[in-house]
């Protein structure tokens, strides 16, 4: 799939009705909305009626293990939010103060928000047509200009910082091309810090998202294909990474029967067993969220099919995506604009894509690439109402 219009006339008209189409009549329709069919009151109560409420607790074990499972990796380490784990996870990746952290422009500003509180700076790269995410090629040769490697690292000549890590996101549950990301990493000696908030149920030529890299965040806010309501995790198959994190997440507090001991300074981020019950109960229907929303993607993709003007997002050659969210492709931000009006004005809760980081007024000095894809792809896209139970009644 290319963002590349091969017909430049649109029919407006037609689209709307064929989105329409797919959708049920009552109104109004949310973006994509949790739902609760399964155990989620069973084991929410009974952490009320055994007392076990807070950051620890059974829920909160078996959880990590699931995260960890359909991530394929060997550690999961609950927190807070999505945010917090990405934010944890850099800071268990070695990111330093005043570091540089490879970042796409294309992406929710938890990306960047995360590399802040590492105390680090974002540098904005630019994402590709055929994932919307980072794109790995561009990256390679845009490193080649302005890095050079010095001490086992790789250093921005022109700031003077290191360039300690890179933070792919998968947009909308679509993975990045972790591979060819992942040797040019290791060419720069550059940590992989996944950002996969989106994309919990997508995978690779069969392997996890989530996996790639030495780390990884997934997120488990109201929005997402499951939710503990709000929280996150961290994974990793690196057993004194997971160890660490889990320190770091519980205000590295010492063991000891009695005596608050603490060995470094750290974050309560610990995600409590009330969330984690939810959470458990959610993971015994993402199977079936998964396969909803890929009917949903599939009726979306039949009714647009040959509208002048427009296309539907595709997973990516080898991939196989959750469809977190649904992306239609129009040819510019007057047509975007007009669509999002008209959806909204039916009760249709359709949305643009992110502001793009680099816009954003806390972001403009820092330092970017060429972000021509980003800007082109950001005129372009609506996403549409993706809840699971929508491809139920297809």
């Amino acid at each position: 799939m290319t963002a590349v219009l091969k017909n430049s006339s649109y029919d407006e008209d037609a689209l709307v009705a064929a989105v329409i189409s797919v959708l049920p009549e009552n109104r109004p329709l949310p973006l994509h909305e949790p739902e609760f069919i399964g155990r989620e009151k069973e084991y929410v109560t009974d952490c009320i009626e055994t007392g076990w409420v807070s950051s620890v607790g059974s829920y909160v074990d078996r959880f990590e293990k699931l995260v960890a499972e359909k991530s394929g990796t060997k550690f999961g380490v609950a927190c807070v939010s999505g945010t917090a784990a990405l934010h944890i996870a850099l800071v268990a990746a070695g990111v330093a103060r005043d570091d540089e952290v490879l970042v796409q422009a294309l992406t929710f500003v938890a990306s960047a928000n995360a590399v802040y509180h590492a105390g680090a700076v974002p540098h904005f790269v630019d994402s590709e047509n055929a994932t919307l995410g980072l794109d790995p090629d561009a990256l390679d040769a845009y490193l080649e200009e302005i890095a050079e490697l010095r001490d086992g690292a790789a250093w921005n000549r022109s700031t003077g910082r290191r360039i300690s890590a890179v933070v792919p996101m998968h947009v909308f549950g679509h993975p990045v091309r972790m591979e060819r990301l992942a040797e040019v990493a290791e060419r720069w000696h550059i940590v992989v810090v996944e950002d996969a908030a989106e994309s919990l149920g997508s995978s690779r030529n069969g392997r996890p998202m989530g996996s790639f890299g030495k780390l990884a965040a997934v997120s488990f806010n109201g929005n997402k294909t499951i939710t503990t309501g709000g929280g996150g995790a961290v994974v990793t198959d690196d057993e004194a990474l997971a160890k660490h994190l889990k320190h770091l997440t519980t205000t590295a507090k010492l063991p000891h029967r009695w005596a608050f001991d603490h060995d470094e300074i750290a974050y309560n981020y610990r995600l409590p067993n009330l969330n984690a019950a939810l959470g458990c109960a959610q993971f015994e229907m993402l199977d079936r969220f998964l396969k909803e929303k890929r009917v949903l993607a599939a009726e979306y993709d039949r009714s647009l099919s040959g509208i002048p003007g427009v296309e539907f997002f595709r997973e990516p050659e080898g991939c196989r995506g959750n469809y977190w969210l649904n992306a239609v492709l129009v040819p510019d931000r007057a047509a975007r604009d007009s669509l999002l009006a008209r959806l909204n004005d039916e009760g249709i809760q359709a949305r643009p894509c992110w502001t793009p980081m680099h816009e954003l007024s806390f972001n403009r000095d820092c330092p970017r690439t060429s972000l021509r894809v980003t800007e082109a792809l950001v005129d372009r896209i609506v996403n549409l109402p993706s809840s699971a139970k929508l491809g139920r009644r297809v």
